[in-house]
């Protein structure tokens, strides 16, 4: 596959996987769990799972499904809590194909060999602002941790008294596994995790549109490693489904560090010429 598709595929596909939203499949050992005390208990143990290292940094084995086309790529990770999430496509392991950036302000998204970007507020991201996918809630997607919509995990604090309802969480019992819901409207938040560990293994968020069709994403994760004192997966499997399409996205960490010594912003060069979400999104939907 020539340079050119590798880039048009990858660079399409990687930020649209953060858009949308998933829903489990409930079977039928589920039983709801009455205590609210024990929802507030089991969170808590998730929440104290979450990592304490500022900086996240990693070399990257991605693999992207859109449709009938795959392919594989190699880059980097590099995360600093609070402030910055960003990734790096490299073709051929040495040139840098795209990068896709998170700022608490913005999505960059670079396409280097075509020389062309985007830069939006994730206000004018239709399907980042109506999923509730703001920064924060990004971040805790890539750092495997629970969060509230628009606001992150920083608001996953129970009170003792906290009653079930919107805005709230509330947990089910499944075999090995407890599954904590969350609902907001139009959205269904999901996040199951081991009862023995309290470790989140998957992430699923639903946006639900009767006329339009449900949007999900399924994020994955597996092959905990410690880290920084804490447990923290190399292996994240990505699904977005939309009515129209199935995009995959994998991504294996491999040398995970907290490395320091990098830029937190990347200065767009005059050279490249700006694009609009709704072109971006047009050759997505042409792939």
């Amino acid at each position: 596959m020539k340079l050119k598709s590798i880039v048009r595929i990858a660079v399409l596909a990687l930020p649209l996987m953060f858009s949308s939203c998933g829903i489990f499949k409930k079977s039928k050992e589920v039983k709801p769990i009455i205590e609210q005390r024990q929802t507030t208990d089991f969170v808590s143990q998730v929440r104290d799972n979450q990592q304490t290292n500022k900086f996240i940094t990693s070399k990257v084995k991605f693999s992207v499904e859109v449709g009938p086309q795959k392919i594989t790529l190699t880059g980097n990770l590099k995360m600093r809590r609070d402030d910055v999430i960003r990734l790096q496509l490299m073709a051929f392991g040495f040139v840098e194909a795209g990068r896709l950036e998170f700022t608490k302000d913005y999505v960059l998204i670079m396409d280097r060999i075509n020389k062309q970007y985007l830069k939006a507020p994730y206000r004018q991201v239709d399907f980042l602002r109506n999923s509730g996918l703001n920064f924060s809630a990004i971040q805790a997607l890539f750092w495997n941790e629970l969060f509230k919509p628009n606001q992150g995990s920083e608001a996953v604090v129970l009170a003792k008294n906290n009653k079930e309802g919107e805005g709230k969480f509330t947990t089910i019992e499944s075999g090995d596994d407890m599954i904590i819901n969350l609902e907001e409207g139009k959205m269904d938040y999901s996040w199951l995790a081991s009862k023995n560990t309290a470790l989140i293994r998957m992430a699923n968020i639903l946006y639900k549109d009767r006329f339009n069709g449900n949007t999900q994403l399924n994020w994955d994760y597996s092959e905990y490693d410690v880290f920084g004192r804490k447990m923290f997966p190399k292996k994240h499997l990505i699904t977005l489904t939309t009515p129209d399409k199935e995009v995959k996205l994998g991504m294996t960490l491999n040398y995970l560090g907290n490395d320091t010594e990098w830029d937190a912003r990347t200065e767009v060069s005059n050279k490249y010429r700006e694009v609009t979400v709704d072109e971006i999104l047009r050759r997505f939907m042409a792939l």
